[in-house]
């Protein structure tokens, strides 16, 4: 079974894990609506998505 020779230490740990950090997620504009939009997601404020209605939207 494979035992580690020396201790890794925090400062070895720390710059190995240096590029775990979540990053934000992308926003584009939607075209219909103009709001906000994850890209290749219906669009939550207006239900289009690539031009066609794809879901209603309740209007609030």
């Amino acid at each position: 079974m494979a035992v580690p020779k020396k201790k890794t230490s925090k400062s070895r740990t720390a710059q190995r894990r240096a590029h775990h950090a979540l990053s934000v997620p992308a926003y584009g504009e939607c075209p219909q609506c103009h709001e906000m939009k994850q890209p290749h997601h219906i669009c939550p404020h207006c239900g289009f998505y690539k031009g066609k209605e794809v879901m209603e939207v309740e209007a609030v």
